[in-house]
């Protein structure tokens, strides 16, 4: 595995203004069709991590998909109702000092330039102007976010709309959650987005197969991790889509476990839950390899359940199939295996309809992806029940075991093991379309690179 920091790819395209046009002009007549107003997208002030130290920012996905801006502290604005404003940005104002210690800002001239608003301001220009655009839409569409001090301004300046209504017959009466709007739009996902989502997930197999060939006995999670986010950031992504799991032994029956701490044996086995982010899209890969140069009898046994039960799941994946549907067939095979394994006892109807399985599989089989690890979107239709998957839908499928300390007595030689094997599908028009085919889980792809591994005997990591 070529680990030069070179890059080896061609540079990640970023998406054209035109589609972000396209996604407010969109987003307009979705409003207009509802009677008309104002939507208001918050993309949160920059988060301090300790003393003067912030977290790496990231924009809201919403304003993200919107407008292409991605600088904090940024407010955007639609509306049909104002007489020439269809779009209207504030945003952080030029300023020298602090672009020479934090970096550059587009400043409110740049951001008119380059992102097409019709008009900006000056995010300090907020309590001012804001407010006259609520003047005259009935409807608002806006979700409060984790931002409490600007959830507590949008209750003044409506708490104000409301004191004048009676006089001037105007201001928003009505106040809807902005996912009405974005959400179903953002669930289907273009040619566009479906490109940059494979880029995302093409490094990632990428570093999923760099750690199963450099991970051996000794070395400790963190060491993994740091070869997993090396690769991310040396193909070009701005970072991992969430924290990455990288966990051994025991540690992998932990659903979302990222200590990362642990010294890893030849007899663990490696859970890696890890997706590289691409333009605000992530891929959500996990994969599961013994430490050592092969998987022992439970390991493999357990194994080939899990790789069965997602093999049977992905073949569901097709237009017309219902997303629950995903989720049967890998829990079928699941229990299907676990009384093979003599874990369970009785038949595989019964012990679902009694959730017998939950000690060994408390999860669901898959989520929607995209600019969100667990993307937006409905789950099921008007009525209530499971929705009909269409195309451009994206999914992951994960089914796994986890066999931990506690829950009910079985085979102890299957104690510790964790295994979860994931995949991001999206749905054709013809079926379906593994994004993520790249990163190997076959036994026998599996154990031949460990064996190289092991007799390699280095890891190939940059030398500190």
């Amino acid at each position: 595995m070529n680990l030069d920091p070179v890059l080896t790819h061609e540079p990640i395209r970023r998406l054209p203004g035109a589609t972000f046009r396209a996604r407010r002009d969109e987003l307009l007549a979705r409003m207009t069709a509802l009677g008309g107003g104002v939507t208001i997208v918050r993309s949160n002030p920059e988060q301090t991590r300790s003393n003067d130290t912030e977290f790496l920012y990231r924009p809201d996905s919403d304003l993200w998909w919107l407008t292409g801006f991605g600088e904090p502290d940024t407010v955007a604005v639609f509306t049909d109702t104002h007489p020439e404003h269809r779009f209207v940005l504030f945003v952080r104002p030029r300023d020298p000092e602090k672009e020479t210690w934090n970096g550059r800002r587009a400043g409110v001239e740049g951001a008119l330039r380059d992102f097409g608003p019709d008009a900006t301001y000056s995010i300090e220009e907020l309590d001012g102007v804001l407010p006259k655009y609520l003047e005259t839409s009935p409807t608002l569409w806006w979700t409060p976010g984790v931002d409490r001090p600007f959830n507590a301004r949008m209750d003044a300046w409506l708490t104000a709309s409301r004191r004048t209504r009676a006089r001037s017959g105007k201001g928003p009466t009505t106040i809807a959650e902005l996912g009405m709007l974005t959400h179903e739009a953002r669930l289907h996902k273009t040619a566009e987005e479906v490109a940059l989502m494979q880029r995302a997930s093409d490094i990632t197999a990428e570093a999923h197969n760099a750690s199963l060939e450099n991970t051996r006995p000794g070395m400790y999670e963190y060491e993994v991790e740091a070869l997993v986010n090396y690769v991310f950031r040396a193909r070009g992504a701005r970072a991992p889509g969430y924290n990455s799991i990288v966990a051994g032994g025991v540690n992998g029956t932990i659903l979302h476990y990222t200590e990362n701490e642990s010294r890893l044996a030849a007899s663990d086995l490696l859970l890696i839950d890890a997706g590289a982010e691409v333009e605000g899209y992530t891929a959500d890969v996990t994969r599961t390899f013994p430490v050592g140069a092969r998987f022992t009898p439970p390991q493999r046994a357990a194994y080939d359940i899990v790789l069965a039960a997602q093999e049977a799941a992905i073949a569901v994946v097709r237009p017309g199939a219902l997303f629950d549907d995903v989720h049967h067939a890998a829990l079928t095979t699941l229990v299907e295996g676990l009384v093979s394994l003599g874990v369970l006892d009785g038949s595989a109807e019964e012990l679902i309809a009694q959730k017998a399985f939950q000690p060994f599989y408390m999860h669901r089989t898959s989520h929607w992806l995209g600019l969100e690890v667990h993307d937006v979107g409905l789950y099921v239709d008007g009525k209530g029940s499971p929705r009909a998957l269409e195309p451009g839908m994206v999914l992951t499928v994960e089914p796994g075991l986890y066999f931990g300390d506690g829950g009910p007595a079985y085979d102890p030689q299957y104690r510790g093991i964790g295994i979860r094997i994931e995949d991001d599908i999206v749905v054709t028009e013809g079926g379906s379309l593994n994004l993520t085919a790249g990163a190997l889980k076959t036994v026998a792809d599996i154990e031949a690179a460990r064996a190289r591994a092991l007799q390699r005997g280095v890891a190939a990591l940059p030398v500190v």
